[in-house]
């Protein structure tokens, strides 16, 4: 006998009582079940709310073009065989990206065109992975993204499905996602800080927030371990916003835990203040900084160089009222292509977190500065945000042991006439290396991480002291900067990342005059001849000089001058890996300079990054750091 779910709701409420949680001043509690919406659909647009989007289509093209995009390719989706369950390796997160994606994309298609087709290939698509043996719990980022996509199919197309199809999803959501998140075995991101906390969480929530009415009890269980655990990975925000795992794992990470935030405040009434968290608003900021002239991220960590538009952000902006924190999204948007977007499983949120934002308030951000500590602690510079040929310099500090970190401390990227000069190898696949037997995610010293060459500090533009690796107990905070118009400049000492290699380590990046970049280097050796090695990652070809070097890269050329202690001997170093787990590295360099240094000494080396039409201007600072 079913019992009516009301009855189930009141009589929890008899049981354990019930919390208000005002949207203003919002109480740690439990769920205000009272006030949970109930009916469909409930997660993220509720009924009728399809009419603000398409006003926002019918009166500003650029949102057309948007929603077009995500209409074009649910006509592509309803083509396509339904997903099967296929691993890659030990993932199935491949599939269940798919799954979000199709998923997402038709329900909004739906909702918004009424074409049965899209909701037929939607109910199609929830039966087929619905009936696989599993999501793979032992990895469970798959079954927090199918959970998702299945839990917003069937919340958003509910009054669509026939009652069996309802009754086998919403069983599928309870068996093979929500109970799974319940096992010890596999739930061991509720107690970590990064990005396995917020897409877990996330997909729960939703997967809880769809089945709420029939499963009150489990579903609000749920929710509240999220409430619980969530707050866990929103603290590496503090305290300016820096997201430790970089870029990409910023765009991963924080969407999924603003799609928490945004279901859990339609679907609750509140988000219980946890989008008030120290830094969490405060990194829209970090990533609109992260974005180069050039279009190009700051990609420490396990992050390529490729960047593309955040519906994220626009959350960010409506919830911080500051549209200027779209500046680099809205330089994506400048485009004739959108169809560049399509590949973004989570689109179709734009459409609702950007409704309220005229694209015209987004307007040129005042600072062309910006620092945030943190854990991995990283400073922002460039001479413009509207000229394509400024200057551009991110320096990073932090420590290896990070999620995702590489040995990179003291590492910077450098762009100037829209180039990249100074660059960063980026990640490899995860697969290419787990499909030879390579244990990627250790953090000890002694970790096989650190042999793989694009993690190591081998492939980034640090020193290396006598060919060591960097400390992975190490730690560079931002020790001062300032953000003066004619000298921007950062330093941190960084000495415990070469801990029992140098006496002390300190490094500043600046950009002198708005004309070219500026990097020093004061050290101090131990009580034996030393071997420093600075270097730089560049796709440039490179001929080298006395105490000098010229980069040609795109018909245009930087000029690279040393001054420094000792003897210094320009070099540079292959990037062809000698193990056959890393990846190649084609088009590429390390370019720089190697110093012997006598036992207990001081040294500094003052590095000038010189584009072509400063050439004849730039000189040497001749300060030290403390007078920087």
């Amino acid at each position: 006998m079913k019992i009516n779910s009301t009855i189930l709701l009141c009589l929890f409420i008899l049981l354990f009582g019930g919390s208000t949680c005002d949207k203003n001043e919002p109480e740690t509690g439990q769920t205000d079940v009272e006030n949970n919406k109930t009916g469909h659909p409930r997660i993220m647009l509720l009924e009728g709310e399809e009419a603000q989007i398409k006003e926002l289509i019918a009166g500003d093209a650029t949102w057309k073009k948007m929603h077009d995009v995500i209409i074009g390719e649910c006509n592509v989706i309803i083509t396509k065989p339904e997903l099967e369950r296929v691993m890659t390796g030990r993932r199935l997160l491949g599939t269940s990206r798919e799954l979000l994606q199709r998923v997402f994309f038709l329900s909004y298609g739906y909702r918004m065109t009424a074409n049965k087709r899209y909701l037929e290939k939607a109910e199609k698509e929830m039966l087929a992975v619905s009936r696989f043996t599993d999501w793979n719990p032992s990895h469970f980022l798959d079954v927090a993204e199918m959970t998702m996509g299945v839990a917003i199919g069937y919340d958003w197309l509910f009054s669509g499905l026939p009652e069996s199809t309802r009754e086998t999803i919403k069983q599928a959501i309870v068996q093979k996602g929500l109970n799974p998140s319940k096992d010890s075995k596999y739930n061991w991101w509720l107690k970590t800080e990064n990005n396995w906390n917020q897409v877990c969480n996330a997909g729960m929530t939703f997967g809880a927030l769809a089945v709420q009415d029939d499963y009150p009890l489990l579903a609000n269980e749920i929710i509240e371990r999220a409430f619980t655990s969530i707050p866990l990975s929103m603290e590496v925000y503090k305290p300016e916003g820096v997201y430790p795992e970089g870029y990409g794992y910023w765009g991963y990470g924080t969407t999924f835990n603003i799609l928490f935030l945004c279901a859990v405040e339609k679907a609750l009434g509140s988000d219980r203040g946890l989008s008030r968290s120290p830094g969490f608003l405060e990194t829209g900021d970090f990533l609109k900084h992260m974005i180069a002239p050039g279009g190009k991220n700051f990609n420490w960590s396990d992050n390529g160089l490729g960047a593309n538009l955040s519906p994220a952000m626009f959350w960010i902006a409506q919830k911080s009222n500051k549209p200027s924190v779209l500046w680099s999204e809205k330089e994506f948007l400048k485009t004739d292509n959108f169809s560049k977007f399509k590949g973004i499983r989570e689109l179709p949120a734009i459409m609702i977190w950007g409704r309220n934002i005229p694209l015209d308030k987004i307007t040129e951000p005042e600072e062309k500065f910006w620092f945030g500590q943190g854990t991995n602690p990283v400073v922002m510079m460039r001479t413009s945000w509207t000229d394509p040929n400024a200057i551009y310099l991110g320096f990073k500090a932090g420590s290896p042991s990070v999620n995702h970190g590489h040995m990179d401390v003291g590492s910077f990227v450098m762009e100037a006439n829209g180039v990249r000069w100074a660059s960063d190898p980026g990640m490899q696949n995860y697969e290419s290396l787990e499909s030879k037997g390579m244990n990627i995610f250790g953090r000890t010293q002694d970790a096989q991480r650190w042999t793989i060459y694009r993690m190591n500090n081998h492939s980034h533009n640090v020193i290396t002291i006598d060919n060591q690796h960097q400390q992975v107990k190490g730690y560079g905070k931002i020790d001062r900067y300032a953000d003066g118009e004619n000298f921007p400049f950062a330093l941190s000492d960084i000495s415990s990342v070469y801990s029992n290699q140098m006496k002390q380590v300190v490094r500043g990046v600046a950009i002198k005059d708005g004309k070219y970049v500026v990097i020093r280097d004061e050290v101090e050796t131990l009580g034996k001849e030393t071997k420093l090695k600075w270097a730089m990652f560049t796709f440039a070809d490179v001929e080298l000089g006395d105490n000098s070097a010229v980069l040609t890269q795109d018909n245009k050329k930087l000029y690279i001058r040393v001054n420094g202690s000792g003897n210094i001997v320009m070099k540079t170093w292959s990037t062809t890996p000698e193990n056959d787990y890393d990846a190649t590295n084609p088009g590429t360099v390390m370019v720089g300079f190697e110093c012997m240094l006598p036992a207990g000494t001081q040294a500094s080396f003052e590095v000038l990054l010189i584009p072509e039409e400063s050439r004849n201007s730039a000189t040497y600072t001749h300060k030290n750091l403390k007078d920087w």
